[in-house]
């Protein structure tokens, strides 16, 4: 592993030499190109942490492409500061504690159903979405709370297709359902912030009306297919909603810090939902919301406590991204990228080169496992792309291809998530290989569906 990483190293040293020495007259597009392999070469390969490579890459566009001054000024992106909000709101929802007391709630209302069970599974996912911006938090807190109700059930009874569907499901809701609102993950902060700059429209509200009908279909279709292949054990009722209740009695009644971050949470996405009303920006009101979770009477902590559930490195790395793709669109190489795609293709017809794309992402995405990293490539494309057809909406074929680059389904490998439901050992590799290839088709389907169906009618 070691020996692999030095040989990428040297090999991006060699390549940045070839490229950016001022010995060598290299263009500026071939230079952005440059640029994008050396960073995606450090990030995907695991070179340093990658909040490191992220200022790897400042020194490069600072030198290369942009002044000092202006690689800096992404850090002021009002979108940087609403993920690191959500940071901190996200943390306070946690530790208080009604984090868990929703999650069991809202598996409770199985009623010792094991189809139920999953279902509701499911729908925590899309509840969690409002609060936690992180789908690594999303994936580890459900997870945990999922192997120990799945662990005292095989104690008594059998559960492997239960176990199965539970967290097989959890590798594809929870990246689908960070999707479903603009502050659900990392990843949809950065398309929301990309894909408003197509829309000055485009608010917290209309991102769920667009997305929300796509998902929601999904999610009942994903249904289906997990009880058809994996059908449900029967499981005692009364077992199951025995375990359900303890936990929540030994959780006891709602604290103070709970209710407190409960009324602010509820703010916050009303105020979100009501920014055509008020005009402050969901950014603004993301940063009301991490302060009241922290000023006397209101909050529930103190910074020292809120700044250790930051993401540093991640909002970091996020600035980068921003960086990143702006170069890309600055220097002409995504529309240089773009053109030659729509020459590759050889097709006037916008339906293939939907088709086409769409089959792209899905493909490239197999490989790439930071998907935050893998959108500033592909968005900025799919942009690019859809101006090319004046008669095209490109709105809608860049949230297509940002939804079908979101979730991994057919590898272990393809996310973290993906790894952190696996370790806990519930389903193994051909599994999510069967279902997963059935979810993908489905999702393509439901994608284009929507882009020719839903959006383009109402929209």
């Amino acid at each position: 592993m070691k020996s692999r990483k030095t040989l990428l190293f040297f090999s991006c040293l060699l390549a940045y030499v070839f490229t950016f020495l001022p010995v060598f007259q290299v263009p500026l597009v071939i230079k952005a190109f440059m640029c994008l392999i050396i960073i995606q070469a450090l990030w995907i390969g695991g070179v340093f942490p990658l909040a490191f490579s992220s200022v790897l890459l400042m020194l490069m566009l600072s030198f290369h492409f942009f002044s000092y001054e202006e690689t800096l000024s992404f850090f002021a992106s009002e979108i940087v500061w609403l993920l690191f909000s959500t940071f901190i709101i996200a943390g306070a929802f946690i530790e208080s504690g009604l984090a868990s007391r929703l999650s069991l709630k809202l598996l409770a209302l199985s009623r010792g159903s094991s189809r139920l069970l999953i279902f509701f599974s499911f729908i925590l996912m899309f509840v969690l979405s409002l609060f936690i911006p992180s789908n690594v938090g999303k994936a580890s807190l459900v997870a945990s709370v999922l192997d120990e109700i799945v662990e005292n059930l095989r104690a008594m009874c059998k559960v492997e297709n239960v176990a199965k569907s539970l967290f097989i499901g959890l590798t594809f809701m929870v990246p689908i359902s960070g999707a479903f609102v603009a502050t659900g993950a990392s990843s949809t902060i950065y398309a929301y912030g990309l894909l408003g700059g197509l829309t000055g429209g485009l608010d917290y509200v209309k991102w769920l009306v667009f997305m929300g009908p796509p998902i929601l279909l999904f999610i009942l279709l994903l249904y289906v297919l997990f009880i058809f292949i994996f059908p449900p054990e029967p499981i005692d009722k009364q077992l199951l909603k025995g375990l359900m209740d303890d936990r929540i009695e030994k959780l006891g009644k709602m604290s103070v810090p709970e209710i407190k971050v409960l009324w602010i949470i509820v703010l916050v996405v009303l105020l979100w939902m009501t920014e055509s009303i008020h005009g402050y920006s969901v950014s603004l009101v993301a940063l009301l919301g991490a302060a009241l979770t922290m000023l006397p009477y209101s909050g529930v902590w103190k910074w020292e406590q809120a700044s250790k559930k930051i993401g540093w490195d991640l909002i970091l790395f996020f600035a980068a991204t921003l960086m990143l793709s702006n170069m890309l669109i600055a220097t002409g190489a995504v529309n240089a990228f773009a053109n030659m795609l729509v020459t590759l293709f050889a097709t006037d017809s916008y339906v293939w080169i939907v088709l086409l794309l769409l089959a792209v992402t899905a493909l490239l995405r197999l490989v790439f496992v930071n998907v935050l990293g893998f959108l500033t490539i592909i968005l900025p494309i799919a942009v690019t792309v859809g101006q090319a057809f004046p008669d095209q909406n490109p709105l809608f074929l860049a949230m297509g291809v940002f939804l079908m680059g979101i979730p991994g389904f057919l590898l272990v490998t393809q996310s973290p998530i993906h790894l952190i439901s696996y370790e806990y050992g519930h389903f193994s590799k051909k599994d999510l290989l069967k279902i997963g290839s059935l979810s993908m088709g489905t999702w393509f389907a439901i994608l284009i569906a929507t882009m020719y169906g839903y959006w383009s009618i109402f929209y």
